[in-house]
């Protein structure tokens, strides 16, 4: 049996602001949160945490896909909406305030308050 994924470090400038933006987007839940993380739970038991890098490090955006249901789909796209986000159908950022349909599903692409690139997906690549 292979490993299973169970937590990650996202880093942001604002921790708190980071996780319930992914609260809000991916209809996660708070958990308990400890030292310099801020917690949020995913179905499946996958636990993010989001810390602020020690000073002075510099760190890359990186891209993270989550796939979720239509509804909750139609849900994320209507907030990033109502908060006038912008996001796109494309990896590449061409296709400004569009989703997408590949993949015999749907898709779109967006950044977090740390400018991680984030993309949500309603049917796997695979």
């Amino acid at each position: 049996m292979s490993a299973t994924f169970n937590h990650t470090i996202i880093v942001a400038a604002d921790p708190a602001e980071s996780a319930q933006f992914y609260v809000d987007i991916l209809e996660a839940e708070h958990t308990e949160s400890w030292a310099v993380f801020a917690n949020i739970m995913l179905s499946g038991g996958v636990m993010l945490q989001f810390a602020a890098p020690p000073p002075p490090y510099e760190f890359s955006p990186v891209h993270m896909a989550f796939l979720c249901t239509d509804d909750h789909f139609d849900r994320a796209v209507r907030l990033l909406q109502e908060r006038s986000l912008d996001y796109w159908a494309d990896p590449q950022r061409t296709r400004l305030q569009e989703t997408n349909s590949g993949h015999d599903g749907r898709g779109v692409y967006f950044l977090d308050p740390a400018d991680h690139f984030l993309e949500l997906i309603t049917k796997p690549y695979f």
